[in-house]
């Protein structure tokens, strides 16, 4: 069962800023992501504001989702350098 990776218009605007080399690796994520959204070294469940969602390490930058299992999506929230994604 492969899962579908939506991005947010916020997150959309980093992906397509980003150098070649920060797409390159966002999209090996993405690609993960598809196939299981939550067991990964670069995984980890997320606290305050974020409850309930989930984080994957990209070099300094992190990307935010949450996962809905009854349409098998991953909405990836935000997309932000490690300094200012949690604020």
């Amino acid at each position: 069962m492969n899962y579908h990776v939506n991005l947010s218009l916020e997150a959309e605007k980093v992906d397509r800023k980003a150098n070649s080399a920060l797409i390159k690796k966002l999209d090996r994520c993405f690609e993960q992501l598809e196939i299981n959204p939550y067991s990964h070294p670069n995984i980890k469940v997320l606290k305050g504001n974020y409850h309930g969602c989930y984080r994957y390490r990209v070099e300094d930058y992190r990307v935010v989702y949450s996962v809905n299992e009854s349409t098998i999506l991953v909405n990836v929230i935000v997309i932000a350098h490690r300094s200012k994604v949690y604020e």
